[in-house]
């Protein structure tokens, strides 16, 4: 069974330090045509972090008088954790949460970076390498963009959670090419296009809905690449190979449920409170129930819903594995919605505002290149 378990020599790999087989003068005209639309495509959505044009970080926002997400938006104020603070430490507390998510939205995109610069290493196909490349210059700007929201808000980021930085560092260091597909270019991107969505809807900064506007422009693309994968490659597999995909997903997706934004993943920022994260934890249980994580799990951007529902579009969950997941959401309601996620239609909205931008870029000549 090859180990990168794909069907298509749009997707052929091989092992990272095998530089040899990248010389191989056949290769250079093998070159699929899969990805060329959205290669095309790069010019439309490209955006400059540093150019007051595309966005302007100067615009100052008081952080003291108002909270970045709104406080029902922060799940440690719906507990008892609010009885403890007065309304300025609610905005405070708000803020540091805002802080912790931004943050690891930080180590997230790096993650995508280094993923993203490991598949030109391994990809065969020039276009496919050609993607992976433009990907990673995206993923540079996304790091580059949040690091300056960052710094203008709060001036460094907050460490990585560690449910986070371990699925990021496996997905790094694999040498098995479906679980950097899979798993990043599916479950993390699409992880991310929820909580871009959710930013955009119900943030009070306009700094960071213009950011996760921009950046949505670009993650849209990124997750088409791991769909084009699936339908490529997942109606070819063995029972074996879809068995070991299907539940390597599965724990993935249950791994992330379960710890990536709970109480302990964030203790970094109770401590100024006077609050211990073991009572955060046990404050927040008491009000927040399996049932109420079914609810969320209802809103068209909820982070976890969005990943299911790429799963199950992709034609990764089967009947065997359905049940986990339908103990969270209505699994035929979430078939008939189509393979859509929340952003691509602020992601196409933003495709335009782009393009006018584009155009009026001045262009360098090619006088001044020579100089």
């Amino acid at each position: 069974m090859a180990q990168q378990i794909t069907y298509d020599k749009a997707y052929d790999a091989v092992a990272p330090g095998d530089f040899a087989a990248m010389l191989e003068v056949p290769r250079y005209g093998r070159r699929s045509d899969a990805f060329d639309s959205i290669i095309s495509a790069t010019h439309d959505h490209f955006w400059d972090p540093l150019d007051k044009n595309y966005i302007d970080f100067d615009q100052p926002f008081d952080m003291t008088a108002a909270p970045i997400m709104p406080l029902d938006n922060i799940i440690e104020l719906r507990s008892a954790v609010a009885d403890r603070l007065d309304e300025r430490q609610k905005i405070q507390l708000a803020n540091d949460v805002t802080h912790w998510s931004v943050s690891n939205l930080l180590h997230g995109e790096q993650g995508a970076l280094s993923l993203s610069a490991s598949l030109c290493h391994v990809l065969l196909d020039p276009g496919a390498q050609e993607y992976a490349a433009n990907q990673a210059r995206e993923e540079a700007r996304h790091v580059a963009g949040f690091s300056r929201y960052i710094a203008r808000r709060w001036g460094e980021p907050l460490p990585v959670g560690k449910t986070i930085a371990t699925v990021l560092a496996d997905l790094v260091s694999t040498g098995e090419v479906y679980k950097k597909i899979v798993g990043m270019q599916m479950l993390i991107e699409g992880l991310a296009m929820g909580s871009f969505a959710t930013l955009n809807a119900r943030t009070n900064d306009p700094v960071l809905r213009r950011l996760v506007q921009l950046v949505m422009s670009d993650e849209a693309f990124h997750h088409r690449f791991g769909r084009l994968w699936a339908a490529k490659t997942i109606r070819h597999l063995s029972e074996e190979e879809h068995r070991k995909v299907e539940d390597w997903s599965a724990q993935l997706f249950q791994m992330l449920l379960f710890n990536l934004i709970n109480a302990e993943q964030k203790h970094v920022i109770y401590a100024k409170y006077g609050l211990d994260w073991q009572w955060v934890r046990d404050a927040v249980k008491e009000t927040f129930s399996d049932d109420d994580r079914r609810d969320q799990l209802k809103d068209s951007t909820n982070i976890f819903r969005v990943l299911i529902k790429t799963l199950l579009h992709a034609g990764i969950i089967t009947q065997r594995t359905a049940p986990l997941y339908a103990v969270w959401v209505d699994m035929k309601e979430l078939e008939a919605e189509g393979e859509g996620i929340p952003g691509d239609v602020v992601a196409e909205e933003m495709l335009v505002v782009l393009r006018e931008i584009n155009a009026k870029r001045r262009r360098i000549s090619s006088k001044e290149l020579a100089a």
